[in-house]
C-alpha cells in the first residue's frame, strides 16, 4: 500500500457531535409524532472528545479522517455566521495536522439549518445561493487546512428515496432498500400527524418540508447538483489547490435472467444521471454497503438464506470492488471510498467484512484503477438517523452513560491493513 494512500474512518457531525440544536434534524426529533425512534441528544459527544477519538484512530495505524462541518452550527441564523463554531472546526483540523492525519471534510452531511427548511429547503432554487454562501465562508476561514473537500454527502439520496417509497407502496418492500437508517414502523396516522407538526415547526406547512433526506424526482435532484456546482466554484476561487468532489450512494446491481435492462436502468438512475455534473471534479467519493440482485421486475429482496446486516441489506463485502470498477467505466478521475462498512453487533464478523471488502479494493488498485483512499463507516457507534442508536457500525463502542470509548478489535484490523499486515 502506498504511503500516501488515505486509510481511515468516517463520521458525520449530527451523528456524533451532540446537541446540534439549530438543525432541522433536532426539530424533527423533538416533535410529538416524530419519525425518529429516539432523539440524538448528546450523541457520543464527539464535539468535546474529538481529540481522544482522533488519537485512537492514529494509535491504530490510520492516517486519514473523514468528518463533516455542521452548517447549522456555522450559520445558525440566516446570513449570521458564528465565529466560535468556525474556531471549533479549526481546532479539529489542527488536531488532525498535529497527529499526521489527512482530513477529508464534508460540508453537508444530511442535516441543514432549521431556518433553511422554512425557506423551502432543498426543494427551492434559493438553496443553491444559500449553500454557496455558506461554502464560501468556510473556504475563506478554513480552506488552507482542508486538502480534500466533499461538498455534499450522498447527493443522490433523494432520488434513491424516491424509488424506495414507490417500491414500498407498490410492492411492500421493507428497510434495506436504501443506505441510511430509516424507521418504517410508523402507522399512517402517526406519519400524517408528524407531517403537520413538522410543517408547523418549520413555518412552511406540511407539504413544504424539504429536508435533504426527502424523496425527490429528477427535476428537484438537479437543484442538488446545481448547489454542488456552485459550491465547487466558490471553493476553487478561494483555495484552488483543494481537491473537491462529492459522494454518491451506490449499489452493486447484479442482474440475473432477463435483468440486465433493469439493472442498467437502476445504475443510470443512481449514477448516470449525476455524471454530467461531476465528471470534471477532482475525485468522486464512492459509498457502498451491499449488492442488489436484479431480475426483469427490478431489484429483489435478499434471498431467504442470505446473511443480512442490522440495516436489512445483504452482507456482501465484495460489492465495493464491483462498484469501483463500474464507476471507472465512465468516471475517469480519482476515486475515494468515502464510506463502506457493516452494521452488526458481531465484531468478529466486522473484522472479516473489513478484510474481505478491502481485498476487493486492493484488487482494483492492482488493476490500475485510481483509488486513492478507503474510509470505513464508521469510527464510532453513533446515531443512525431515524433508526437511533440501535445500529452499530463503529470501530469504537461508546458507553453513552459515561461516554467512555472502547476500541473494538476491528479498529486494529483496519490499522493492520494500512500497514500491509495480512
Amino acid at each position: 500500500m502506498k504511503k500516501d494512500f488515505l486509510m481511515g474512518a468516517a463520521t458525520a457531525a449530527h451523528q456524533v457531535e451532540g446537541n446540534n440544536i439549530y438543525s432541522d434534524y433536532w426539530v424533527m426529533e423533538h416533535i410529538k409524532h416524530s419519525d425518529f425512534v429516539e432523539p440524538s441528544g448528546t450523541a457520543v459527544d464527539h464535539y468535546h472528545r474529538y481529540e481522544e477519538d482522533i488519537r485512537l484512530l492514529v494509535q491504530a495505524g490510520l492516517n486519514a479522517y473523514r468528518f463533516s462541518i455542521e452548517w447549522a452550527r456555522i450559520e445558525p441564523e440566516e446570513g449570521k455566521f458564528d465565529p466560535e463554531e468556525v474556531e471549533h472546526y479549526r481546532k479539529v483540523l489542527d488536531c488532525c495536522a498535529a497527529n499526521g492525519v489527512t482530513p477529508v471534510v464534508t460540508l453537508h452531511h444530511f442535516s441543514s439549518p432549521a431556518w433553511l427548511i422554512g425557506k423551502g429547503g432543498w426543494g427551492k432554487p434559493y438553496v443553491v445561493q444559500a449553500f454557496a454562501r455558506y461554502v464560501r465562508y468556510v473556504a475563506q476561514e478554513l480552506g488552507s487546512k482542508m486538502p480534500y473537500i466533499c461538498t455534499i454527502n450522498e447527493a443522490n439520496m433523494g432520488g434513491q428515496l424516491n424509488k424506495i417509497v414507490a417500491d414500498m407502496m407498490s410492492a411492500g418492500k421493507k428497510e434495506g432498500g436504501v443506505q441510511v437508517g430509516t424507521n418504517t414502523g410508523l402507522d399512517l396516522k402517526a406519519i400524517v400527524l408528524g407531517m403537520f407538526e413538522q410543517g408547523k415547526a418549520f413555518h412552511c406547512g406540511p407539504f413544504g418540508v424539504n429536508t435533504f433526506l426527502k424523496p425527490r424526482k429528477p427535476e428537484k435532484e438537479r437543484l442538488i447538483m446545481e448547489a454542488h456546482r456552485a459550491a465547487v466554484k466558490e471553493i476553487k476561487e478561494v483555495c484552488p489547490n483543494a481537491k473537491v468532489g462529492l459522494t454518491l450512494s451506490l449499489f452493486d446491481y447484479q442482474p440475473i435472467g432477463d435483468g440486465r435492462e433493469a439493472a442498467d436502468r437502476l445504475w443510470q438512475e443512481d449514477f448516470g444521471f449525476y455524471l454530467p455534473y461531476i465528471k470534471e471534479d477532482d475525485f468522486l467519493g464512492v459509498q457502498n454497503y451491499s449488492r442488489k440482485i436484479v431480475d426483469a421486475k427490478g431489484a429483489r429482496e435478499p434471498a431467504a438464506d442470505a446473511p443480512v446486516t442490522q440495516m436489512g441489506y445483504e452482507d456482501y463485502p465484495a460489492s465495493i470492488g464491483h462498484v469501483l470498477r463500474k464507476v471507472a467505466e465512465d468516471f475517469h478521475g480519482d476515486m475515494i471510498v468515502t464510506e463502506n462498512g457493516i452494521g452488526t453487533d458481531d465484531d468478529a464478523r466486522r473484522c472479516e467484512f473489513i478484510q474481505e471488502a478491502f481485498a476487493s479494493v486492493e484488487a482494483c488498485i492492482q488493476d490500475g484503477l485510481p483509488v486513492k483512499g478507503y474510509f470505513y463507516w464508521s469510527l464510532l457507534d453513533n446515531f443512525e438517523w431515524q433508526a437511533g442508536y440501535a445500529k452499530t457500525f463503529g470501530l469504537i463502542a461508546v458507553d453513552r452513560s459515561t461516554q467512555k470509548r472502547m476500541p473494538k478489535p476491528s479498529l486494529h484490523v483496519l490499522g493492520t491493513l494500512k500497514k500491509g499486515e495480512k
